[in-house]
């Protein structure tokens, strides 16, 4: 009985929940079919087949895992709405492919939901060792077969699409921490998840991707303060990333050019400060209010799809909206680290807790970047950038953190019920 009430309310707040994100889809879409002279039809089969992939797999989640956290799906859907509608503004055809890597991204969130909905039968130090050692295998084929983009050389070309092995090694990352720390808290008996770090971290620094390197180092200092309060220790790993942060400017010629860039864009503008500069006067341009969708000039910025979005997005629909789409992130880091709060297992919690400060981290660095709070990093905008790689580790890692929800959930309700 109790089960049935709950799948009723869920049927029920479904509906109120996704209206705001059906509006939003289905006005930007009939808008842009009607924006040139030729009518655009692709556009209507572009906004029927995003709703029809976002509805659909929230009706299917909520009514399979009924505890779920409805709140959290709302806010990566918004976030995923968003993209596609600037993507196919900009470029259809990039738009079409996004839609199919977020088909496949919501077939792994269900798996990784399934997996850690009981996370018990997922403690096994050997599924650990095959996680690290096919991870460090994974991240090394860049350095032998991938393409530099940007100064960083961290793609594969399959020819069919492209992968980033860094993605998707974030979460493997999370939860190889989370497996050792929730066990053990002493340094000395840390040096595998130490040397798997390590590792990782070097072959990122030789692929020229620090994007990623700060991303997994943050969320290592996170997840490791969590499970052991060691102020000293993490202190000791800033000053340390300081320390490599420097290291990287000395060495590396495209991080100083980033870094001149930031310091004065205008110094430059025709050269290595034109993208910051055009990001930020399409910021300006945009005013509050936005000039309206299909009314600004995107291509002007370059990476305007994937590290440059967010820029699009307020010149377009204007700084009030680009602060309700920083607000989202928010909203999914409070989400996110009140289910690693509600877990009952140190393992759960610092696997919950990695996943939400690795997306939220990520979601910042480029935020920051963009309007020159900090350098520019080359990483996408989680859910609403261009790129398969990084939409299926974000619905992978949304995925991890509503399995562990729903675990929390059948746990009290096995407590009540005893």
């Amino acid at each position: 009985m109790k089960k049935k009430n709950i799948r009723q309310k869920g049927a029920a707040s479904v509906r109120g929940l996704f209206a705001p994100i059906a509006l939003l889809v289905l006005s930007a879409f009939v808008l842009l079919a009607f924006r040139k002279e030729e009518f655009d039809g692709q556009a209507l089969v572009a906004g029927g087949v995003l709703l029809v992939l976002l509805y659909g797999s929230y009706r299917m989640f909520c009514g399979v895992y009924p505890e779920c956290d409805r709140h959290l799906l709302i806010i990566v859907d918004l976030l995923i709405a968003v993209g596609i509608i600037v993507q196919y503004r900009i470029a259809p055809d990039t738009a079409l492919k996004q839609l199919l890597s977020i088909g496949i991204g919501i077939v792994a969130m269900f798996v990784a939901a399934l997996l850690f909905s009981d996370t018990e039968r997922l403690k096994s130090r050997a599924l650990c060792y095959l996680l690290m050692a096919g991870s460090v295998g994974l991240l090394a084929l860049p350095l032998v077969f991938g393409d530099e983009q940007y100064g960083a050389k961290n793609w594969i070309d399959l020819g069919f699409f492209s992968l980033q092995p860094s993605e998707l090694i974030k979460v493997v990352l999370v939860f190889v921490l989370a497996s050792f720390l929730a066990e053990k808290t002493r340094l000395r008996d840390l040096w595998l998840p130490g040397v798997f770090l390590v590792a990782l971290l070097g072959l990122l620094m030789l692929e020229r991707d620090l994007g990623a390197v700060l991303i997994f180092f943050g969320a290592t200092i996170a997840v490791y303060y969590a499970a052991t309060g060691n102020k000293l220790v993490v202190g000791g790993g800033i000053v340390a990333s300081g320390a490599a942060a420097y290291l990287c400017y000395v060495l590396f010629p495209h991080v100083r050019v980033r870094v001149q860039a930031w310091q004065n864009p205008w110094a430059d503008y025709y050269d290595s400060g034109y993208q910051v500069a055009q990001g930020l006067m399409a910021i300006a341009s945009g005013g509050l209010f936005g000039m309206g969708l299909g009314m600004g000039t995107p291509q002007s910025i370059p990476a305007y799809d994937t590290d440059y979005i967010f820029a699009v997005i307020c010149e377009e629909f204007g700084i009030i909206f680009g602060l309700c789409v920083v607000a989202l992130y928010v909203l999914f880091l409070l989400r996110g680290l009140s289910t690693a709060f509600q877990c009952t297992d140190r393992f759960s919690a610092l696997v919950a807790l990695g996943c939400t400060v690795t997306i939220a981290l990520q979601a910042f660095i480029i935020l920051g970047g963009i309007i020159k709070l900090i350098p520019l990093t080359g990483v996408t905008m989680p859910f609403v950038s261009y790129g398969g790689s990084s939409m299926l580790s974000g619905l992978i890692a949304v995925g991890v953190i509503q399995g562990i929800g729903i675990q929390n959930q059948r746990r009290r309700e096995r407590g009540k019920e005893l």
